[in-house]
């Protein structure tokens, strides 16, 4: 997986991995927008790192509801200043979601499912960005269009 600096069009290599109880000292509501202290005991916190660098660039916490074959995104950030406009690194949010749904496959195979609730105005985004379909409260990704997001992502 690799996210683009914006400013070059240099491709860096990313690591995704569980984080570790030192990295919620650093997981800070400023630069990534929740508290994520307080949902470390509900969800599986990944950290996104530039290969060779140990600062945290994006963060997930996914839930696995293995009865239902799915992996719930609970929440999902770009650190600060990889949001908006001025952002440094594109491709933070889709390299997390690409690893969400792999470890759906892995874990489910050809029925695997991954789903989040996402805030109104990032709807859209998800939908036309990361195929995503909409089941009312919630968005979901599988089958075609979770394959296509792992093919543009891995």
């Amino acid at each position: 997986m690799e996210i683009v600096d914006v400013r070059t069009g240099i491709r860096k290599k990313v690591i995704i991995t569980r984080a570790e109880i030192g990295d919620f000292k650093t997981l800070t509501k400023k630069r990534y927008s929740f508290s994520w202290k307080t949902i470390r005991e509900l969800t599986a916190v990944y950290k996104l790192c530039i290969e060779g660098n140990d600062d945290i660039f994006g963060v997930i916490g996914l839930i696995n509801w293995s009865e239902e074959k799915r992996i719930e995104i609970k929440l999902l950030a770009s650190s600060a200043e990889n949001i908006g406009k001025e952002k440094h690194y594109s491709g933070i949010a889709g390299c997390l979601i690409a690893f969400a749904c792999r470890e759906a496959v892995i874990q489910f195979g050809i029925e695997a499912c991954v789903s989040l609730v996402p805030k109104t105005e990032l709807i859209e985004h998800y939908m036309n960005n990361y195929y995503m379909q909409n089941a009312g409260r919630q968005l979901y990704l599988d089958g075609p269009n979770l394959m296509k997001l792992l093919k543009n992502y891995l």
